[in-house]
């Protein structure tokens, strides 16, 4: 079943045309993984499912994008409401300058979600889902940023599943850590994906290969617009992609 359904996506930067007709269905409760250069749309087309866009004067978007079926760009569609429903985790964890339980906290209480004692509860719940509950218990009144890198990303992951998201958007997580939290993050998105479906942009050929179950691979048109050249399961793409630009860019010909 899909989750989400891209049909026929152009997106703008003023007059410049950064997306050209993407349209592909996010299978639910799965990882798929978003491939190909720099400067071909990965980021800007991760940024459109929940809408981060907007922030950004002079976008604009043409196509639709449906989230179980409703136009998440409909004039009726809440904003806040979307975001809680798809969170994000950027490529540099981003923690803020506050508690570790406060970091987790934060959007449960902005949204009058928990208080008290069920707080403290979704904190705890988060922490765990983030595989870090048990490096922090300990800890939770702590400074965030005195945590490790790979430790803030995870907290970043826990602050985002606070809010009991269903779709969760990862923009290179792992580009600023070590192989070792990088792949602690890995073996934690195996563990949401029995939960959330999970869409990452990555430049790392082994981790699209080895964390998703569906691969789509950008690429520039005539135009230098960012299209979505090929999109199949990871096994299919790795294995045996239909097309040759796909083919040469995991196999480092060019890209």
């Amino acid at each position: 079943m899909t989750k989400l359904d891209v049909s026929r996506l152009d997106f703008y930067y003023g007059s410049f045309r950064a997306l050209t007709g993407v349209t592909v269905g996010i299978e639910e409760r799965n990882i798929t993984s978003l491939i190909g250069p720099s400067g071909c749309g990965k980021s800007t087309f991760l940024r459109c499912l929940n809408r981060m866009n907007d922030t950004i004067k002079g976008t604009r978007v043409e196509g639709k994008i449906l989230l179980d079926g409703e136009d998440i760009y409909s004039i009726s569609s809440d904003v806040v409401s979307l975001r809680c429903r798809v969170g994000m985790v950027f490529q540099r964890p981003n923690p803020f300058p506050q508690s570790v339980f406060d970091n987790v906290a934060f959007g449960p209480r902005v949204l009058g979600q928990t208080r008290g004692s069920d707080l403290a509860g979704r904190v705890e719940e988060s922490l765990r889902g983030a595989d870090l509950w048990d490096e922090v218990k300990d800890r939770l009144k702590q400074d965030a940023l005195s945590l490790s890198l790979g430790q803030q990303q995870r907290l970043c992951i826990a602050r985002v599943i606070a809010v009991q998201p269903e779709v969760i958007l990862m923009d290179e997580p792992c580009s600023a850590l070590d192989p070792i939290a990088t792949l602690r993050v890995e073996d934690l998105m195996r563990a949401l994906r029995e939960h959330y479906t999970i869409i990452i942009v990555t430049h790392n050929m082994q981790q699209a290969a080895r964390v998703s179950d569906y691969a789509g691979f950008f690429w520039l048109n005539d135009k230098r617009s960012g299209i979505l050249a090929e999109y199949g399961t990871t096994r299919q793409i790795f294995t045996q992609p239909r097309d040759k630009r796909t083919e040469d860019y995991i196999t480092g010909r060019f890209g």
